[in-house]
Formats: C-alpha cells, structure tokens, sequence
C-alpha cells in the first residue's frame, strides 16, 4: 500500500505523459463533458450563453464575418460558437476529439437546417485542403498542450490559413498562475461520480511548476476492475511568453485583448486572448 501511495502522489516532469484520450474517448467521461458544455449557466467545459453570444458578436464585428468567410474552429466541442457563426452566413467548420459532442453537434445543425462541416478528429493530426480566414481555438484548449504540441498547431494554424487569414485563441495568465496551490484530496466518487458509472475511490494531486508555469491535475481513479491515471496540464502564460510562440512561428500579433468578446487587455486578468495574423 506505501508503494502504491507514494505512486499516486508522484511528481512528474512537465507534460511527461499526455491522456487527453481517456478523457475525450472514454464514453463515461465524454458525456459527463458534454453535460458541463451544454450547461448555459457555469464556466466549465464551455463559457455561459451570455458571454458566447457576446464573443460572437465581438468576432462577426472584429473579424467583418459574412458569407465569403471561411472559419475553423479547432475543439469545437457541441457546436457551442460554429452554431451561431452558421447562423451569421460563415462557412464553418468545426474539429473535435469527442464523437458525442460532434454527434450532438451535427443534431444541432440539422435541426437548424445549417451547413457545417464537423470534423471528429484530433486536432493535432488535422489536414486538409481548405484555407480558412479565421481560425479558433476557445476555452483555454492551447493551454492543455505541451511545447512540442503547442508548436505543431502553430505550425498547423500557418500552413491552414489563408494569406491575411487570423488565429483568435484565450489562454490563462500568469495572474491565474499566482493564484494556484499545490494540493492532495482523497474522496470516494471523486467529482461526484465523473470518472466512472461504477464506485471507485479517486485521489487527485495538484502540482505547480514554477519555472515552466505549469499546473497538473493528477487524477487517479481506483475502480474495482481497473484503475487509471489522467493528467491535466495547464501552461500559463505571459504576454510576452504567448507573442514569442507565435512570432518565432511566423505570424504577427495584432493585438492583445483580455477575452475572446473584446475586452480591453487589464494587467490584472486572467485570461489573454491573442489575435494573431498571417502575412498576404
């Protein structure tokens, strides 16, 4: 048992493992997400309705969407932003890990007779012909990847765009950073039976990495039949950390706001939504 404890409660180094898989894969947790997305009131898996419709807005107005605008938005989720940018005339798809929230996603539009194209892929092996004017990434979802990954959809996000084409993407802050503290919970059903159907017993470890800033949240989940372990990584970012990946990648900042609806950029927040361009 001491070994299995001090198992749990290990550190690892930075983005050493990667499970995005078990959590956008397993059919239990997906839907358990899907709920949280679909949920119009919380900041969870998605914003509250209020602040999507603002952001949409924001974007038709700052971006000049209209029929003639191609968008990607990569980890769409349930169709949350691609709904409401169909519904402005943009020609819009939509990619996304979870084949629940694409399914649902896919109902959505059909109940609202909009074309979108969804796409249930991982983002990270994504390819096609098209060239978009606007690609999305929303919800902190660049947060979650590591350097090497986070490189790849830099890369990935050049090669996609048209000439003149724009990444709009939020990110946590250093301010966010500040705030966090390393911590270890025990609970059975942890997160009121999130990780499984079944009982399990669930531990989970909060490490802070103050060189790279970078938060985990270790979850170990010990069902009867099996037991698991999933990492959540979360980089940080300053403004100047978030301008250098992308300007060692090609594109130009265009400006820096505070969130994904256009709110001026505060020293004190913590988010940054970054508007990155691509040269013509």
């Amino acid at each position: 048992m001491f070994k299995n404890l001090e198992e749990i409660n290990s550190r690892p180094e930075p983005f050493q493992y990667y499970t995005a898989d078990l959590l956008w894969t397993d059919k239990h947790t997906s839907e358990q997400m899907l709920t949280f997305h679909l949920n119009e009131s919380v900041d969870l898996s998605s914003r509250n309705i209020n602040f999507i419709d603002r952001s949409v807005e924001w974007i038709v107005s700052h971006f000049g969407i209209d029929e003639n605008t191609k968008i990607a938005d990569f980890g769409c989720g349930p169709g949350l932003y691609t709904t409401r940018l169909a519904e402005k005339k943009a020609d819009v798809t939509g990619i996304d890990f979870s084949e629940n929230s694409v399914r649902y996603a896919k109902g959505v539009a059909t109940q609202k007779g909009l074309h979108i194209n969804y796409i249930n892929e991982n983002y990270l092996t994504f390819e096609t012909e098209k060239r978009f004017d606007l690609i999305m990434m929303i919800m902190c979802d660049f947060c979650a990847l590591s350097p090497g990954q986070r490189k790849t959809m830099i890369r990935k996000f050049y090669k996609l765009l048209a000439p003149g084409g724009s990444v709009l993407l939020d990110v946590y802050s250093l301010n966010a950073f500040n705030r966090k503290k390393e911590a270890a919970i025990y609970e059975r059903n942890l997160l009121n039976g999130f990780w499984s159907s079944e009982n399990y017993y669930g531990f989970m470890n909060t490490f802070k990495y103050e060189e790279e800033k970078v938060i985990l949240d270790k979850y170990t989940i010990i069902e009867k039949s099996r037991t698991c372990v999933v990492y959540n990584w979360l980089q940080y970012f300053s403004q100047e950390s978030l301008r250098r990946e992308f300007e060692e990648n090609g594109f130009k900042i265009e400006r820096i706001f505070s969130d994904v609806a256009g709110k001026a950029f505060s020293p004190k927040s913590l988010e940054m939504a970054i508007v990155a361009k691509r040269g013509a």
